[in-house]
Order: structure tokens, then sequence, then C-alpha cells
């Protein structure tokens, strides 16, 4: 949609059938508002989907609980209270499928299997096998590799190395499920984050008026020596994990198979390139607990357009990477969630005082989505001195070393990433 913003033509190809699923249900304030900007406010208030105004994450015991408000910015950089969307990703992402095909996009049902290279490297296009058996070339000025945690240019070599981030030890276990209990009011359909200790925490995510989601986020070795099936893991650790948890789903029952995820973080090295920009999940991902992966993805997407404009118009053509300044750009900002989600798990104390204290506005700007504009803040450069972490920008390539990872040149292969 943002592409045909600029009139550039575009064609989607998808391998599954839509509605399919898909998780990460949570919007930030940044998001939504990227949302409004596609004209989709009033299809999203007519779908009914759930208002989120905020987060609550509750620590271990149910104690100390701490509020994050979803505040906008005005022209003036004033903060303002602002809301967003939860949504089921079944309906939301075909929503916007068909939006897309509505305004223009060329949808062919198959499997991308490999890219096309041309002589001099560059991407020129993607071999897909149809839903009909057939094989066709669809050849592009640009290839947008949208493929998520299949990381489709990455195995195929397109990128550089793939490296496995500081939570790739981890699995989610996760459902939906009805007759849960929410607050009542305003907040009803915020997002919960139930804290149990390091690494190990669960979700709450209002849908529907009846379904929520929920998520139990482990030590994938924990998981494994419980010896248990998904279902009763997850169902005995919402009952175990936090009694504010518990409280919320005293009948709850299940609504849907219980699924899980493992070795979510990852980071993809030069995703940009001659013909070819990766965008959110296909080349880098941390860790969900604050629902940043859908819209680091839309973000993406949206200046990934104006950039390709440019591109076509003659900017870069001749350039080994057409795409460096997209590409440092979104990292830079990236890294900055990096830092967050390590100073939160690292230093919870510290995180809770510039929470709440010292850095609020800065904080709510993170949470909000704002990685961007006025960034680095003095929250980030605090949290960068706690981590004893410096980000360098200036070193051809130096950027892109995924320094919250186990990353060691000498050990590459060690950690480089497998099949997900």
């Amino acid at each position: 949609m943002f592409l045909a913003e600029h009139g550039i033509s575009s064609v989607v190809i998808e391998r599954d059938q839509f509605p399919r699923f898909h998780i990460g249900e949570s919007m930030s304030g940044e998001c939504g508002a990227i949302v409004r900007s596609l004209g989709l406010e009033h299809e999203m208030l007519r779908r009914g989907y759930p208002i989120k105004r905020g987060l609550t994450v509750y620590g271990t015991g149910g104690k100390h609980a701490w509020f994050v408000p979803v505040m906008g910015r005005d022209d003036n950089w004033k903060l303002f209270p602002q809301s967003t969307w939860q949504v089921d990703r079944q309906q939301f992402d075909k929503m916007l499928l068909d939006l897309a095909i509505e305004r223009g996009a060329t949808q062919v049902h198959g499997q991308a299997m490999r890219p096309i290279l041309g002589d001099d490297g560059g991407v020129r296009g993607v071999t897909v096998r149809t839903a009909d058996g057939a094989t066709l070339n669809v050849e592009s000025d640009v290839l947008l590799d949208c493929s998520g945690q299949a990381t489709f240019l990455a195995k195929a070599g397109v990128t550089g190395p793939k490296y496995r981030g500081n939570y790739d030890k981890q699995i989610a276990i996760f459902s939906r499920v009805a007759g849960a209990i929410r607050d009542q009011g305003p907040h009803q359909d915020d997002t919960l984050i139930f804290y149990q200790k390091k690494y190990h925490w669960s979700w709450f995510i209002p849908i529907d008026r009846e379904t929520v989601s929920v998520g139990i986020v482990i030590p994938g070795a924990y998981f494994k020596d419980r010896n248990e099936s998904k279902e009763g893991f997850l169902m005995r650790e919402l009952h175990e994990l936090n009694p504010e948890m518990k409280r919320r789903i005293p009948d709850a029952r299940l609504v849907e198979e219980t699924r899980a995820i493992a070795n979510y973080s990852y980071q993809v090295r030069r995703f940009c390139g001659k013909g070819f920009i990766c965008i959110g999940d296909a080349h880098r991902f941390i860790d969900p607990i604050f629902s940043f992966g859908l819209y680091v993805a839309v973000k993406e997407a949206k200046h990934a357009a104006a950039a390709i404009k440019d591109y076509l118009n003659g900017k870069g053509r001749d350039d080994v990477n057409p795409f460096a300044e997209h590409q440092l750009h979104f990292e830079k900002g990236i890294d900055i969630l990096e830092d967050l989600m390590d100073t939160f798990w690292e230093y919870p104390y510290a995180f809770a005082h510039m929470t709440h204290r010292r850095y609020v506005e800065e904080i709510l700007d993170i949470f909000a989505g704002r990685l961007w504009e006025r960034q680095p803040s003095r929250a980030v450069i605090s949290m960068r001195k706690l981590l004893a972490r410096e980000r360098r920008y200036d070193v051809e390539d130096e950027y892109s070393v995924p320094i919250g990872s186990r990353y060691h040149p000498e050990r590459a292969a060690i950690w480089e990433a497998g099949p997900m």
C-alpha cells in the first residue's frame, strides 16, 4: 500500500491461503498511527478491534505492578494520550492483503523458491512455484523479503550471515482462552505482562470481546525438563506463574490449539543490497515481551517504499548497496530496542527507576515506537552506560555487529542460526 502511494506497482508472492494463523497481536502507539496514515482507522473501529491504551507489568507474586500508557507526540513534541489496537492477526493480515490488492497490488499464490541473481550479484527477481505446480520467474527492480522468521534471502546466502541473539534459548508456548476476567473501565483491553523471574514471563492480550491471547515464555530447557504436553504445560503455568494471571483465568478454556515457537531471537547482517531489502522479522527480532515486531515491520515498510521511489528515480543505482542509508537508519532504531530489552532483563531495578522517575518521557517514547526521532535520548545513553555498551556507526559494516548477542568473529560458524 505504501508503494502504491508512490505510484509503484508491486507483486505479492504468498504461499499461505489467508486468513492464516500468526502471532503478534499487540500494536504500539506509533504502529496505530501508521495504520491511521493508511486511512484504516474507520475500518479498525468498524471491525471492533480492542482499543489498547497501555501496558501493565506485574512483578513476581503479582506485586510491584507498573503501567506504561500509550502516548503520542504533537507537532510541538508535546505528549498527549494516544490509543492503538489489539488485533486478531488472521483477520487483520487478510484485511491488509485484500486492501493492497484493491489498491493495485498483484497477488501470486505460490512459494518463492530462490532469488534470481544478475551477473553483478544483484537480485533481479525470484523463482516461484505456483499453487498449480508450475514454475514462474518473476523479475523485479527490487525484491522485498517479507518472509518473517523464514528469512528467505538469508537462507539463500544473499544477505550477510544470520546470528542468534541473546534470547535464542527461549521458547514461547501459547494459545487463546475464553472466559478470562479483564479489568474494568477504559483499560480493560490493555496488554498485561506477568513476570515470574528472569526470562520467565507470560502475556495476556485481549483479541475480541470473548477471547484473550495467552502465552508463556521460558527457557527451552525448562520446558523440556517438565516433560509435559504443550497444552498441559501452558495451563499449569498460567495458574502457577503469577497469582495475578491465575486470578484472571480461574475457569478459562482453550479455544485454539496450543502452539510453540523456539529460537526466535536473531539478527541478519547486511540485510539490504543491490536489488533487495529485507523487512521486519526477515532480518531481525529480539524479544517479544513488549510487542514491537508488528510495528517495526510496518515502519520499515513505509520507509522502504520511499527509499525505493528514490532508487527508481536514479538514486544510488550504481552503488554496491543502494539502500545502505535505509539499512543503517533501521539498525540504529532496533539497537535502541535491544538496549531497552537488555536493561530490562539485566538491571530491572534501574530500569524501573528510569521508567518512573528519571526518564519518564524518554522511556514512553521508546515504548510508543519513537526509535528514530530525537535519538539517542538521555535514557538510551544511560542504558548504554549501564550495559557498558558502545554503539559505533562511523565504521563501515561494523555497526551491524550484534552487540547484544554472543557474536564472536572467530566463532561465527558456531553461532550462525540454523533453520528456524
